[in-house]
């Protein structure tokens, strides 16, 4: 996980991401799940290019599953950005960097 993603819990979701002033990018994901380490690298890439703007983070759903049942993650990788707390977009599977940075633009 790069420098500039947040671990996030079920114990720090409210506080980090709920309500948090900037957008929030949440890639749930899993260690046994491929294309979530395809796209892991990608998050690393815009947790940095947009420090300040966005945060970024990822849930374990395997440890975090009060979380992830609440926004209904079945599939991961899974990507919910959240805006003033409420979910704005969603990304499901390992998408192309460009793809992220369109639904990005548009909440930003």
């Amino acid at each position: 996980m790069g420098e500039n993603v947040l671990e996030i819990t079920d114990q720090n979701f409210k506080s980090d991401v709920l309500q948090s002033e900037t957008p929030v990018v949440i890639d749930f994901w899993a260690e046994w799940c491929g294309p979530c380490k395809t796209i892991a690298p990608v998050i690393d890439e815009l947790a940095d290019e947009y420090l300040g703007k966005v945060k970024f983070g990822k849930v374990n759903v395997d440890f975090n599953q009060k979380t992830a049942m609440k926004y209904g993650i079945r599939s991961i990788p899974n990507l919910l950005i959240f805006k003033d707390g409420s979910v704005v977009n969603q990304i499901i599977g390992s998408v192309p960097k460009d793809s992220i940075v369109k639904l990005l633009l548009e909440t930003v």
